[in-house]
């Protein structure tokens, strides 16, 4: 073989040679793991409006038990599942929380071993199956108005290294990622009801009535002690029907229990039984309501009477406003227990004689009281009278909604706003200042 031969050979020798090596190099790949990052976790969920259910399910390490919390709407009313449907006001709210789930993207791919999900607090609070009590996160869940699952995940530890960012994992995977996580999914109940139970301002509010007498439960009499009526002047100076010798009305006093009563906000609710809902004498001539009912509404400090009237175990205050609404808030018995035992109880809370967490229940109801609107004199121009009319039945208006919606709650605030809008009628009087 000539020398040109054998160099050529060689040559294609090496060649081949150097193709088989590369052929036979293991290439570098992407893991599959980081082929979604910086995807939308639910990017089919697009509109927040369709959202129409959320369920928010935590885990309470105390009772090592899951809490589960739902807002939905049913028929074009929010209202809370999981506060005896409650009525919510949570379409703003659960518009913007379900905007923020559709924005919340697969930032960093964590783990894929299941050995992994305690320690970033993502095991699914409602997986019976999980042996570990260590670690449950929270889930989140948007459903439309069919049911369909919108945006289903479980939210876990914060990263200490990365504010703002948290451990997510969706159901059913074992994927865990790290994602910018801002949703508001407050599971309070007091911030999904509309806060201002009694809708009225400091201005609307013109005479407040201290219907001082209470319930000795040894006797079952009632003992009074008078009607304590406060009459707005002008301004923030007030007028009383039952002054001493040498005292007078303490405005600053009285100024304040107006704040009270304008800022009161309820801790948790109880359902009413469908016969307690309108005239008592009435439901129990029809039978509507039972002895059973009856009991459950003297437990709770609120003893019907013969007439179809009601006495409440600490006297009652009447509030009447310039609308002609007039609201009658009684104040039954405590209530003991903080947190969910409170806000709908918990099979056990209301029959606690003692505990931590203070609180009393109370049976609201709102009617029309004309001496709040006085007719004008009937030579009174025509613009005046309907003018009045107007008012008038504005304030029907307003009386019969805000009925409805009382009629079927006993409601509870705390000890503090009851401490704050029940007091005697010493607390408003003081010395009588020299001139």
């Amino acid at each position: 073989m000539g020398e040109l031969k054998k160099t050529t050979s060689f040559v294609g020798l090496a060649v081949v040679m150097v193709v088989v090596a590369l052929v036979s190099v293991p290439r570098r790949t992407i893991p599959d793991a980081f082929f979604d990052v910086g995807e939308l976790f639910f990017a089919e969920f697009t509109d927040p409006d369709t959202a129409a259910t959320l369920e928010v399910v935590e885990w309470d390490d105390q009772t090592a038990s899951a809490l589960p919390f739902a807002v939905t709407n049913r028929g074009g009313l929010w209202t809370i599942p999981s506060h005896h449907d409650y009525p919510a006001d949570g379409e703003e709210r659960l518009a913007t929380a379900a905007a923020d789930i559709i924005n919340v993207k697969k930032d960093d791919f964590r783990s894929d071993n299941v050995a992994d999900h305690a320690a970033l607090g993502v095991i699914d609070p409602l997986d019976n199956a999980a042996t570990s009590l260590d670690g449950r996160g929270t889930r989140i869940t948007f459903k439309d108005t069919s049911e369909a699952v919108l945006a289903d995940l479980i939210l876990g530890n914060e990263l200490t290294e990365r504010p703002g960012y948290r451990f997510v994992r969706m159901p059913g995977q074992k994927r865990v990622y790290a994602a910018r996580f801002g949703a508001e999914t407050s599971t309070a109940f007091e911030d999904w009801i509309e806060t201002n139970l009694l809708e009225v301002t400091r201005s609307q509010i013109d005479r407040l009535v201290l219907n001082e007498y209470f319930i000795d439960e040894g006797t079952r009499r009632v003992v009074r002690r008078g009607e304590f009526i406060l009459d707005k002047l002008e301004q923030d100076h007030w007028a009383a029907n039952r002054v001493p010798s040498g005292q007078e009305v303490d405005f600053i006093q009285v100024n304040l229990l107006v704040g009270a009563i304008v800022d009161l906000k309820i801790g948790g609710v109880r359902p009413k039984p469908a016969g307690m809902t309108g005239n008592l004498r009435d439901a129990a001539i029809t039978g509507n309501i039972t002895q059973s009912d009856i009991r459950t509404l003297v437990s709770r400090g609120f003893f019907p009477t013969p007439e179809g009237g009601l006495l409440s175990n600490e006297g009652e205050l009447l509030v009447r406003t310039t609308e002609g609404v007039r609201y009658t808030l009684r104040f039954g018995e405590v209530v003991y227990g903080r947190g969910d035992a409170v806000a709908v109880g918990d099979g056990s809370s209301d029959e606690q004689q003692a505990g931590p967490g203070e609180n009393r229940y109370v049976f609201i109801t709102a009617e029309f009281d004309e001496t709040g609107l006085p007719e004008p004199p009937q030579a009174s121009d025509a613009d005046a009278r309907a003018s009045w009319e107007r008012r008038a039945q504005d304030g029907r208006d307003k009386a019969e909604r805000l009925a409805a919606r009382f009629a079927d709650w006993y409601y509870v605030i705390a000890a503090d706003s009851y401490d704050r809008i029940h007091k005697p009628r010493g607390e408003f009087l003081k010395p009588l200042e020299s001139p």
